[in-house]
C-alpha cells in the first residue's frame, strides 16, 4: 500500500493473511472430495454405455440365432412340403394336405422375412452405439449357450458397494464433512501482519513499522454456517441409504430373476428338447410310413421349434440379465471389482 500527505510524509506499507484454523486444509479437502466425485460420476456414466453396449450385442447374437432356427425351420417345412406332395402324386394322401402343407411353408417364410428385419434393425441399434447407424459387419461372433457361472447372492450383495451410483456417495459424505470443518474454522478469526517504511520529507527521515491485527468474534461465531452443514451432511447420508435401499432391492430381483432363466434353461436343454426332437423324428419317420398322419408332424414340428426358440430366449434372457448384474456391481461377475475410483 502507497500513501502520502503532500510533502509531509510519503509511506509504503506490505501485508499478508495468515489463515487460521485449518481453513487451507478444508477447502483442499473439499476440492479433493469434489474430484473423487466427479470420478465416480465418470465411472458410472462408462458403466452405463458398456452396459447398452453390451445389451445390444446380446440382442444382436439373438437376432442371428433366431434367424438360423427360423430358416432352419423354413427348410423342414419345404422339404415336408415336397415329401407330403410326393405322397399326394402317388395317391397315398389326400391333396388337402399339400395344400396344408404349403401354407405351414409360407408362413415359415413370412417368419424367416420378419427375423431378417428384426436383426437389420438389432445390428442397427448396436451400430448406433458407435455412431453407425448403417453398420457394415457381416456377424457378430459370440455363443449364447455360455453361460456364465452365478455367484452366491451373498457374494453379490458384499459387492454392491462398488457400484458406482453407491461409491459414489462415500466421496459425498466426506465432502460434506469437509465441509462442516471449513464452516467451523470460519469462526476462528486470521491473522493479518504487515510491513512498511515512511519517509518524511520535511525532516528528510525514514520511519519502518510492523503491524499485527487479529479480529475479536465476539458476535459472529458461524453458528449457523456449521448448523446448515450439518444438516446438509445429513440429507447426503440419508441419499446414501436410500440409494443402497435401491440397488440392493434391484440386485435381489435381478438375481431371482437370473437364477429362474438359469433353471429355465437348464430344463430346457436336458429335458424339453431332446424329447421335442425325439418326439418330431419318429412323427416324421411314422409319417413316410403311414403310421401317422399329417397333423401328428405338423404338431411335432411346431413342437420342436417352440421349445427351441424358447431355450434361445431364455438364453439372451439370461446373458440380459447377467449384464444387469454387472451393472449393478459395477464389475464383470467372474472380476474382483476395484475399491477406488
Amino acid at each position: 500500500r502507497l500513501s502520502g500527505a503532500g510533502d509531509r510524509a510519503t509511506s509504503i506499507e506490505f501485508g499478508q493473511l495468515i489463515e487460521l484454523g485449518g481453513k487451507r486444509a478444508a477447502r483442499v479437502k473439499i476440492a479433493e472430495t469434489a474430484r473423487d466425485v466427479t470420478q465416480w460420476d465418470y465411472r458410472a456414466k462408462v458403466l452405463e454405455v458398456q452396459t447398452r453396449v453390451r445389451q445390444s450385442f446380446i440382442d444382436v447374437l439373438a437376432s442371428q440365432q433366431k434367424l438360423a432356427l427360423v430358416s432352419e425351420s423354413t427348410t423342414l417345412a419345404q422339404q415336408f412340403a415336397d415329401a407330403v406332395g410326393k405322397r399326394v402324386t402317388a395317391g397315398k394322401v389326400s391333396p388337402v394336405e399339400e395344400t396344408k402343407a404349403r401354407l405351414e411353408l409360407s408362413a415359415a417364410q413370412i417368419e424367416r422375412e420378419q427375423a431378417k428385419r428384426e436383426l437389420d434393425a438389432a445390428r442397427n441399434r448396436l451400430g448406433a452405439t458407435w455412431n453407425d447407424p448403417a453398420p457394415r459387419f457381416a456377424q457378430a461372433i459370440g455363443d449364447l449357450a455360455q453361460l456364465t457361472p452365478l455367484p452366491k447372492y451373498g457374494e453379490l450383495n458384499r459387492r454392491i458397494r462398488n457400484n458406482p451410483d453407491l461409491a459414489r456417495w462415500r466421496s459425498e459424505i466426506a465432502s460434506r464433512k469437509a465441509t462442516i470443518d471449513a464452516e467451523r474454522a470460519k469462526a476462528v478469526p486470521d491473522l493479518s501482519i504487515g510491513a512498511g517504511v515512511s519517509r518524511f520529507s520535511r525532516f528528510d527521515d525514514h520511519a519502518y513499522t510492523i503491524s499485527l491485527s487479529l479480529p475479536l468474534p465476539l458476535f459472529d461465531r458461524n453458528r449457523g454456517g456449521v448448523l446448515a452443514a450439518n444438516r446438509r451432511l445429513d440429507k447426503t447420508m440419508d441419499e446414501r441409504r436410500a440409494a443402497e435401499t435401491r440397488i440392493t432391492a434391484e440386485l435381489a430381483q435381478a438375481y431371482s430373476r437370473l437364477a429362474a432363466i438359469r433353471n429355465e434353461a437348464e430344463t430346457l436343454r436336458t429335458s424339453v428338447l431332446p424329447g421335442a426332437q425325439s418326439a418330431f423324428d419318429a412323427a416324421n419317420k411314422g409319417y413316410q410310413l403311414g403310421k401317422f398322419g399329417f397333423l401328428d408332424v405338423l404338431d411335432a414340428q411346431r413342437t420342436l421349434f417352440r421349445a427351441r426358440e424358447q431355450h434361445l430366449r431364455a438364453l439372451a434372457d439370461y446373458h440380459r440379465g447377467t449384464n444387469e448384474i454387472e451393472r449393478l456391481i459395477g464389475a464383470p461377475l467372474n472380476q474382483p471389482p476395484r475399491s477406488k475410483p
